[in-house]
């Protein structure tokens, strides 16, 4: 079977320009493409090549979904049906769950926006945590605005312009930071009393808190606290809406039963830890806001298709009767990664991921002088001690101390330049700061290098059966592969280490 096949084709089509492949390269902008790669990748933290197995799976369905390479209306709704069924089934969520399906995480903004339209004469009042942690698009897209030129309907579109009905009259936005000026995560607490000073600002406009919760942000936050969410919906009740931003997907299903069972919505998406291709996603709807939904804003039609609503859903009917082909298939993808993960027992996924956890505590943070961001406020490792155990499937390596103060552009580079070397990390992250000469404390200059190394679904499959010696071996072969390009990249002859971040 040819790499480049129709499906291959077929899953760069139907979302924004973030799909297409540069002609000469043959790679999107992150540097992957839908299509089995010998590269060594850790960089589910921004996206995936897709596995070999999940390859021949999408081409087989595409046969059997649209022979000709066409796909009708009725055979969407129906493939997005199963899939419904099968997502149900693979978390554990109960059938009354309504599941939104959308072209990107980023368009799953407009999902919880439509999901709270109406419920405030002035509009909602979005309150979005630590917009560098989420992803820059959703700036625009959580504030009812479009990010790109076009959309997946192929609509031609104007980034930061309104999206009908989700306009700067519908909605309002406010980002509360996640990080300090020294890039430290603030503790739930403060995160908690942020909210709670924005929640009575909002009602005070007669708009209806919108609150955003980051479950396994770029660098692994869970802000606020499942404690501190209790205390905000005790003191507000339905005059609050919570959305949690899961969209790493690096979340367990008792973790989104939590969520639901406090009438949350869930995004997750299924191109970064789930390990499908670029670009996919879907929102968990509870009963509760799925029943009460006001008719769908007008500018949705130039957004979504009618079958990746529900059925019932109101105002459902005046989206396009349409097909998208390529989402159709990159969910495919998805659901078939997930599928074949959760179907591990969980100490078999736990030795996977502490071995991996292990290798790059002790294999990357050492011979350079590398720092590991820590997932959670100073001082407060406990909190991370609680996190479901998919969090240690992601490590954000601070390489600021490298060149003697590289710097965010600096990380960019060798992002890129780390593929001549057959390896691909995630993206580098603003979640570091360069000591400011000209500031008293010395915090607060520019932002430093990072760059970010994570499992995906696929690769705990693959060495699930591995032996623990096994497994040592291989994850510490991969970190001394990289740590010797990285190595290569900066330019970096050897330094004493420095201490891992507390």
């Amino acid at each position: 079977m040819k790499q480049d096949s129709a499906a291959s084709r077929a899953m760069t089509e139907g979302g924004d320009a973030r799909l297409h492949l540069d002609p000469q390269t043959g790679l999107n902008r992150y540097f992957s493409a839908p299509r089995p790669s010998d590269v060594l990748a850790y960089a589910s933290s921004t996206a995936n090549d897709i596995s070999a197995d999940a390859f021949v799976h999408v081409d087989s369905v595409m046969k059997e979904l649209a022979p000709g390479g066409e796909l009708a209306p009725k055979g969407y709704a129906a493939h997005l049906e199963q899939l419904r069924r099968r997502i149900r089934q693979a978390y554990s969520i109960p059938h009354d769950v309504e599941i939104v399906f959308a072209p990107s995480g980023t368009d799953l903004e407009y999902v919880a926006l439509a999901c709270v339209a109406g419920k405030a004469a002035g509009g909602t009042h979005n309150i979005l945590l630590g917009a560098d942690e989420v992803g820059s698009g959703c700036i625009h897209s959580a504030h009812g605005r479009y990010f790109a030129n076009e959309t997946a309907l192929g609509v031609a579109t104007k980034p930061g312009e309104g999206v009908p009905g989700l306009d700067d009259t519908h909605v309002d936005l406010i980002d509360i930071p996640v990080r300090d000026a020294r890039g430290y995560g603030r503790p739930s607490s403060d995160i908690a009393a942020a909210t709670e000073e924005v929640i009575g600002a909002a009602q005070a406009a007669d708009r209806h808190p919108l609150i955003h919760v980051v479950h396994g942000s770029k660098t692994g936050l869970i802000l606020p606290s499942m404690a501190d969410i209790d205390r905000l919906r005790a003191a507000h009740g339905e005059d609050v809406t919570f959305v949690v931003d899961a969209c790493q997907a690096r979340i367990t299903s008792a973790a989104i039963a939590d969520y639901l069972a406090r009438d949350a919505i869930v995004f997750i998406t299924g191109s970064k830890f789930m390990g499908g291709p670029p670009f996919s996603g879907f929102a968990l709807v509870p009963p509760s806001l799925a029943k009460g939904a006001a008719p769908l804003p007008a500018g949705l039609a130039t957004i979504f298709r009618r079958a990746e609503w529900p059925d019932d859903w109101p105002g459902a009917g005046r989206l396009p009767d349409g097909a998208n082909l390529g989402l159709s298939l990159r969910l495919e993808a998805s659901v078939f990664e997930l599928e074949r993960f959760q179907a591990l027992p969980l100490e078999t996924v736990t030795r996977v991921i502490l071995s991996f956890h292990a290798a790059v505590r002790g294999a990357m943070i050492g011979p350079l002088p590398i720092r590991r961001v820590a997932p959670y406020p100073p001082g407060d490792r406990a909190e991370a001690d609680s996190h479901p155990i998919e969090m240690r499937t992601l490590s954000t390596l601070d390489l600021s101390a490298l060149g003697g103060g590289a710097t965010f552009e600096d990380a960019q580079r060798w992002h890129r330049d780390l593929l001549a070397h057959g390896i691909r990390l995630g993206q580098p992250v603003k979640c570091v700061t360069l000591p400011d000469s000209g500031s008293a404390s010395g915090a607060g200059g520019r932002w430093g290098a990072t760059l970010r190394i994570g499992l995906s679904m696929p690769n705990i499959v693959a060495r699930s059966a591995l032996s623990d010696a096994a497994l040592t071996r291989a994850f510490e072969a991969d970190m001394d592969r990289i740590e010797l390009a990285l190595a290569a990249v900066s330019g970096q002859q050897g330094r004493p280490p420095l201490a891992e971040a507390c």
